[in-house]
């Protein structure tokens, strides 16, 4: 199978920043914290979907 470049680039990108981090998840994402409080731009958060509303909704229609 072939090589897609674009996955490819993103795979290296992606090796060589948990390099940075010494692959430690907790340092990712607090890099990652800190690159978010940095920028301008708003963040949306979501509340939590339920998971019976949408079994509830499905059985209902039947």
């Amino acid at each position: 199978m072939r090589e897609d470049p674009i996955v490819a680039e993103i795979r290296k990108f992606r090796a060589a920043h948990t390099a940075r981090h010494n692959h430690d998840l907790d340092r990712i994402c607090a890099a990652l914290r800190e690159k978010q409080t940095k920028s301008n731009r708003r963040v949306v958060t979501r509340g939590p979907r339920l998971l019976r509303q949408g079994i509830d909704a499905h059985f209902s229609e039947t």
